[in-house]
């Protein structure tokens, strides 16, 4: 049985910004189909709902960092629609392949923009949105990174952050291991997923580095499928 006692360290074959082509455009588009269908969808929505009431606004900006195919901004512009929020969105992904695929994904959609920028650099962090949200993403990260990254990022936002990410769990990582050797075809998802569950989180973990940065304002709760909603406030 694998050892998940500690968070991996290795990289994913999605962190290579290089990677373009038709490796990039199947993943995005199994991967879309895949988090609908585990449900993560809703776990951003709810944590986005909780900032929304902290200001009464006619408008408001979310930034979606690694935005990937830009299929949670098209999931949460609907969900906004219908809740009778206007919302607009930055999609951020430090990938131009991927920014490429998800211009052509969302093109009805026209409260969608993209910048190719990686989240350190100065034209990332001169962006000022309302909500900063991050799906499947801080999980790229280290330990050591993500504190002075959680800082940044709630120093940018105007109400907060919503993060969605795995709980790195026996059961969700060998669920995970099964269902995408059932649902998947592609080999970057096949690989890259049961090492996201490996980089992922423990509760612990995720109330650690919120310590260590400081933060006290926040919820963290437990959602299915082995997810967890983290919603700091600013």
């Amino acid at each position: 049985m694998i050892n998940l006692g500690v968070r991996s360290s290795e990289k994913e074959i999605m962190d290579d910004f290089s990677q373009s082509g038709e490796t990039i455009d199947q993943t995005l588009r199994e991967l879309e189909r895949i988090n609908a269908l585990l449900g993560g969808n809703y776990v951003s929505s709810g944590g986005i709902k909780k900032l929304l009431k902290l200001r009464d606004k006619k408008e408001y900006h979310i930034a979606d960092l690694g935005c990937g195919g830009g299929d949670m901004m098209m999931y949460l512009s609907k969900w906004g629609e219908r809740n009778g929020h206007i919302l607009k969105f930055s999609g951020i992904d430090a990938n131009p392949a991927i920014v490429g695929f998800a211009q052509e994904n969302t093109n009805t959609f026209q409260n969608i923009k993209y910048y190719p920028l990686n989240i350190f650099s100065p034209e990332f962090k001169s962006m000022n949105p309302d909500i900063i949200h991050c799906s499947l993403f801080t999980h790229h990260f280290t330990d050591e990174e993500l504190v002075p990254l959680l800082l940044q990022l709630l120093n940018q936002s105007n109400l907060g952050l919503v993060i969605n990410d795995l709980h790195r769990h026996t059961v969700s990582y060998y669920f995970t291991k099964w269902i995408i050797r059932t649902l998947s075809k592609s080999s970057m998802v096949r690989y890259d997923s049961v090492l996201s569950i490996r980089r992922s989180f423990k509760r612990k973990e995720l109330e650690e580095m919120l310590k260590k940065a400081g933060i006290t304002n926040y919820s963290l709760k437990w959602k299915w499928a082995f997810r967890w909603q983290l919603v700091i406030y600013k």
